[in-house]
C-alpha cells in the first residue's frame, strides 16, 4: 500500500486514463482536478473556478468534466474547457458528485445539496446532447458503476446507506424499478463510491468506515480490506494490467486529533490487487 499526494479537502471521483496511462482525481471543493501517473509522478493540476467531481474519457486530449453548474469538455493539452450543458445551473445550493460513464458511453452523474442532510439531489444521465433525470430527492449521490455484462447499473445514496442495482437493456437504458443491492442502514458506515471488477463484483469504498468492501453479483459481502483512512470516497482499477486499485479519500470534517492518527487522509491510497478491473468506457458525446 502507498500513497499519491496531495492532501485533499475532499478527494474524489478517480478515473484511469486507458490511452494516456495517468490517473485523474479531483478535491471537490477546490474545484481541482489532479493528474499523475501509476506512481504519483509527473503530477499536475487545474482549476474549474467551482466544484468539480467527476470525468470520464472523450478521447487522447479531451474529458468530459462534471462540475457545480455543467457537464464540461475539458482539452487536457491545453488546460481549457467549454460548457457541454449545463446542469442544475440555477442552484446555487447543489453541486455535482459521483459519476462514471456506462458502457453505452453515456455519463451517469449525480448532484447533491451543499447540506448533504437536504434529498435536494438527482441522478441524471447524458446521452446523445440531452440531459435526462434518472431519480430525484438523492442526498448523496454514490457508487455509480456497471457490470461486465453491461446488464446492470449500480447506484447508491449515502444518506439512506443503501446501494441499488438496475437493470439495463441491450441499448443501455434502465428498465423496471430499481433494488436493494446492498443495505448498511442502522449502522454508522455510509457506502460512498464504487467499480467493479473483471468477475462482475463491486468495490464500494466505506466512508466512517476505514474500509473498501467487495460484493458478490448478488449482493453478499465477500471480502473486506481495512484501510488507514477513515473517510475512503471512491476507487477505480487502474495500472497496465488494471490490478491497481487507486483510491481516493477526505480529510475535511476530521479533528486534528484524528489527523494525527491518519496522516495520509486525503491522499490516494494504491493498492495491489488480485483481481483485475475492467477498463473504463469511452464517452460519446
Amino acid at each position: 500500500m502507498r500513497f499519491i499526494g496531495p492532501e485533499c479537502a475532499l478527494g474524489e471521483g478517480p478515473l484511469w486514463h486507458p490511452l494516456r496511462n495517468q490517473l485523474f482525481w479531483f478535491d471537490i471543493p477546490a474545484g481541482r482536478l489532479h493528474v499523475s501517473d501509476a506512481m504519483g509522478g509527473q503530477r499536475q493540476h487545474w482549476d474549474f473556478g467551482e466544484p468539480a467531481s467527476a470525468a470520464g474519457w472523450i478521447d487522447e486530449d479531451r474529458l468530459i468534466v462534471a462540475t457545480a453548474s455543467a457537464l464540461n469538455v475539458f482539452d487536457i493539452s491545453t488546460g481549457q474547457w467549454s460548457v457541454l450543458c449545463p446542469m442544475e445551473s440555477d442552484n446555487p445550493l447543489t453541486r455535482s458528485n459521483d459519476g462514471r460513464i456506462a458502457p453505452d458511453g453515456s455519463f451517469w452523474i449525480g448532484t447533491m445539496a451543499l447540506d448533504a442532510a437536504k434529498k435536494a439531489g438527482a441522478y441524471y444521465r447524458y446521452k446523445a446532447g440531452g440531459l435526462d433525470l434518472l431519480l430525484g430527492e438523492i442526498s448523496i449521490p454514490n457508487a455509480t458503476c456497471f457490470s461486465p455484462d453491461k446488464k446492470t447499473a449500480y447506484l447508491a445514496d449515502g444518506g439512506q446507506q443503501t446501494i441499488w442495482r438496475w437493470a439495463l437493456d441491450e441499448a443501455g437504458n434502465p428498465i423496471g424499478e430499481r433494488q436493494v443491492h446492498v443495505s448498511l442502514k442502522g449502522g454508522s458506515i455510509y457506502p460512498d463510491g464504487a467499480v467493479c471488477d473483471a468477475e462482475g463484483y463491486l468495490w464500494n469504498a466505506q466512508w466512517a468506515g476505514s474500509r473498501l468492501a467487495r460484493y458478490a453479483p448478488d449482493g453478499s459481502l465477500d471480502k473486506i480490506i481495512d484501510l488507514p483512512v477513515s473517510q475512503p470516497t471512491c476507487p477505480a482499477f487502474g495500472g497496465e494490467d488494471l490490478k491497481l486499485m487507486f483510491i481516493t479519500s477526505a480529510r475535511e470534517g476530521l479533528s486534528a486529533e484524528s489527523l494525527k492518527q491518519q496522516p495520509d487522509a486525503g491522499k490516494v491510497i494504491v493498492i495491489d490487487m488480485d483481481v483485475a478491473g475492467l477498463p473504463e468506457n469511452q464517452a460519446h458525446l
